[in-house]
């Protein structure tokens, strides 16, 4: 017999499982298929991934019930800074501060490894939502009552809606005839896990350099998170070299700030790009995530972006589902695509600018970028509001989710 749900996730990173549950337990039934196997990012071995979550992200954990086993794993960020500074010469003083004792909601975010996240959702979702991996979804066909999915066992699934969760190249999308809009940044980020002699304090730094920012985010311990972006043909070089060439390059780059450094884990690279979907929303389609917006991982937006698509999209079908409405008509899915795509697309196109902003060695962009940055950290207001935003809490009006409140 065929199988029916009222929501299928094509995609079994982050964003997808978050939705399952925060669906799941309002009381919708859900499947997530995921192509990877279940155990694929859920190790016990530090591999240097991690994520910098905005306070709205920790709340939405909150009210899922699980950032009370989580905190413990995580690295509060009390504050952030940013430089200027050219590769091979370090930084230069800070021209921006944010300073979480300025505010009232605590830490400006959290610094999580992405092995603890990952297997904390899906042991969540394994008593709440019907999980499929090493499974993809290969077709749908949307109709009047519902869609129709096929996937690449043989099988054929009906839900009231599908949810592409499933990245930049998502087949959801493209399967709906959702075109996408972006360009090649020419850079590559080389991220990596380094151990370092010094306590970081909780400190964020994020190095503006004109081939590239290099952002530097503390761990749990003596360890940092580094998300290093250069031209293509630098990134590329640099990837091949043995891990103390590795070193040697990124050094005069990081400082002595922090002590000596060493790799406390495998190196990573990816091509940067902005990649934004035309439409969120298709007959009985939805899309989150990069599914819908790939950004420069500038200012650590990513998976926080995709959260607030999940908070947005729950809420409304969960809504829509209590009001005895068809949670996969276009009328319910409108009312979604309207609340995050201009939200989304802004923030994107605004870290587009500042990754412009400030890749550039230009004297007369160099001063009035100065001047900017430095009215920013002078004026309380305008700093407040700039980490109100970081963390996620400019949005209007505030999934509940978002706000640490369940469904």
């Amino acid at each position: 017999m065929t199988q029916h749900f009222d929501v299928l996730i094509a995609g079994g990173g982050l964003n997808g499982p978050t939705l399952a549950l925060a669906l799941a337990d309002a009381g919708l039934s859900v499947a997530v298929v995921d192509p990877r196997p279940v155990d694929a990012r859920s190790g016990d071995t530090f591999d240097g991934r991690a994520y910098a979550l905005a306070v709205a992200s920790v709340r939405l954990l909150s009210a899922l019930g699980l950032w009370e086993e989580l905190a413990g794993d995580s690295q509060p960020i009390r504050q952030v800074k940013a430089s200027q500074g050219q590769p091979g010469e370090g930084a230069a003083p800070f021209f921006l501060h944010f300073d979480s004792a300025e505010t009232e909601e605590g830490p400006v975010g959290h610094m999580l490894e992405d092995r603890f996240l990952y297997r904390a959702l899906m042991a969540a979702m394994a008593d709440k939502v019907t999980h499929w991996p090493d499974v993809a979804v290969t077709g749908q066909q949307p109709g009047p009552a519902g869609v129709t999915v096929s996937l690449s066992d043989g099988r054929q699934i009906t839900a009231r809606l599908l949810v592409g969760a499933d990245g930049r190249g998502s087949g959801v999308a493209q399967r709906a005839g959702i075109r996408r809009q972006g360009w090649d940044y020419g850079q590559t980020a080389l991220v990596a896990a380094l151990d370092h002699g010094l306590p970081h304090d909780g400190i964020a730094h994020q190095y503006f350099m004109s081939t590239g920012p290099l952002a530097i985010l503390p761990l749990p311990g003596k360890r940092s998170s580094v998300v290093w972006s250069e031209t293509h043909a630098n990134a590329a070089a640099i990837a091949a070299l043995d891990d103390a060439g590795f070193l040697s390059v990124l050094h005069p780059r990081f400082g002595d700030f922090l002590g000596g450094i060493a790799l406390a884990g495998p190196r990573f690279s990816y091509p940067l790009s902005l990649s934004l979907a035309e439409r969120y929303a298709a007959p009985r389609v939805a899309l989150v995530g990069d599914a819908a917006h790939g950004v420069h991982p500038i200012a650590g937006q990513g998976l926080n972006l995709g959260l607030r698509d999940v908070a947005a999209l729950a809420q409304v079908l969960v809504d829509a589902a209590r009001c005895g409405e068809d949670i996969g008509s276009e009328l319910v899915l409108e009312r979604y695509q309207g609340w995050r795509r201009f939200d989304a697309t802004a923030l994107a196109l605004g870290m587009d600018g500042v990754n412009r902003l400030f890749g550039t060695d230009n004297g007369l962009v160099s001063a009035a970028r100065g001047l900017g940055m430095g009215l920013v950290t002078r004026i309380p207001a305008l700093r407040r509001g700039f980490m109100r935003q970081a963390a996620g809490l400019s949005i209007d009006p505030m999934p509940r989710l978002l706000t640490g409140r369940t469904l």
